[in-house]
This record gives structure tokens, sequence and C-alpha cells, in this order.
């Protein structure tokens, strides 16, 4: 009972971060693991890195200010794409997002999420040699820099660069991503840890790409992703929100 003259405030309202945070939830179709734990380089203090998608109703789209199509956090290290986002993306042979529609630690799946990693064959094609070197080498020219201002790189980033060009020359070589680093385990630690001369990481940033370029002919990767099926089913996507099925 309040207090003679006393009134109740009003119940504190959630605010904006809050409630995209909850419409970004609520409509998550997939939530996957990504980084060291899914590269099998995981340490005792490894963050735990979160990347999903989610698939915002078509309403969401029909005012003039449209709905964001991406969203970081709430939990630490997490990272969300709206659906139609990651189509373009993995599209466009997006390494971030194809890690994703390939991460076996899935956290979250929903229906939807399933036919999306089902689809995953549509977004593969030999693009990926483009994207992922070009990503690599304009990396790789930041790296030097460092090497030259400060006598080493970010070790941490290295690694990263070069477990991605062999997972793409791996990509390349068998038509498909897996990111589970297997026998190269070790050395990357060793890479991570700043243990490797910079001239035997240029080699092998050098080998790695050698490798995906002379792969690329008999790759049996196709030409070019199948875009037409992965707009249909997101066409389907919008219209079953509108009919209320997704």
């Amino acid at each position: 009972m309040l207090p003679d003259g006393a009134t109740r405030s009003p119940a504190p309202q959630p605010t904006a971060d809050v409630l995209t945070d909850r419409l970004v939830d609520e409509h998550t179709i997939l939530q996957v693991v990504v980084g060291s734990r899914a590269f099998g380089l995981a340490g005792p203090h490894s963050d735990t890195d979160r990347r999903g998608v989610y698939a915002l109703p078509a309403s969401a789209f029909w005012p003039l200010t449209k709905p964001a199509d991406h969203h970081e956090g709430p939990l630490p290290e997490q990272f969300r794409w709206e659906v139609e986002r990651v189509c373009v993306l993995g599209l466009a042979a997006n390494p971030n997002v194809l890690e994703v529609l390939h991460s076996p630690l899935v956290e979250t799946c929903t229906p939807l999420g399933a036919e999306l990693r089902d689809l995953t064959p549509a977004f593969l094609s030999r693009r990926v040699v483009d994207t992922y070197l070009r990503y690599a080498t304009a990396q790789f020219t930041k790296a030097q820099r460092g090497v030259e201002r400060d006598g080493a790189p970010r070790w941490r980033h290295v690694t990263h660069l070069i477990r991605l060009l062999a997972a793409g020359a791996h990509l390349v070589r068998t038509g498909e991503l897996v990111l589970d680093v297997g026998a190269d385990r070790e050395r990357l630690l060793a890479l991570k840890a700043g243990a490797l001369p910079w001239a035997e990481v240029i080699d092998w940033r050098d080998r790695l790409t050698a490798r995906l370029v002379a792969d690329l002919a008999h790759s049996p990767l196709p030409e070019n992703p199948d875009a037409d099926r992965v707009e249909r089913w997101l066409v389907s996507v919008r219209r079953r929100s509108v009919r209320g099925l997704a």
C-alpha cells in the first residue's frame, strides 16, 4: 500500500536498444559459434564469438524508416545479420557469412534456419578465390607495415589470414568449406604466439595463394553462385511472414 498522497511511479519503459534486442532475438533463425572455438584454436581464455541470422517480418520494411541490416549484442562478441543481407553477402562469397552457414557449432536453428543451411551450396562458387585473395592481400599489406613500423605484426590477425587462405584452398580444391584447421593446428598456434619468423609466414602465405590459383581451373565449384535459387528462397521467406507462416 502506498503512503497517503503518494502516487505510483510509472513502470520504467524498455529502451530502444532493449526493444531492438528483443525483436532480433524473437526473429533469429540461426545462431552459431565461429572464431577460435569453431576453428579448433581455442585456449582457456578464448572468447565465444557468436554470429547469426534474423528474418524480420515483411511488415518491418513497409514504413519509410527501414530496419537495420545487422545487429550487435546484447551478448559479448555477438553479431547478427538480417537474412536479406546474409543472402547478398553470401552470394558475394563473403568469408564471414560462409563460415556462419558452415559452422558445426549451432546454438539456434529454427525451421527457416535449417532451410538456409540447406541452401548453402547455392552460395558457393569460384568467386571465393577473388574474395579471399583480395581480403588477404589487403590485410597482409597492413601487417607488413606493422612489421616495418613495430618489428612485428598483430600475430592473432595474421593467424586468421593464414587460416582463411588454407580454408579457401581446401574449398576450391574439394568444393567443401571446413572450419576446423585440422593438422595445421599446432603450427597455427605457434604463429598466433609469434613463434614463427616473418619470412616463414610470408612463404606459407605465398604457397597457399599459389595453391588457390592453381586449383581453380579444376575446382568442382561452379563459376557463379545460384543467385536465382537464393532469391526465390528469400522471397518465399517474406511471403510466408505476411501469411503468418514463418
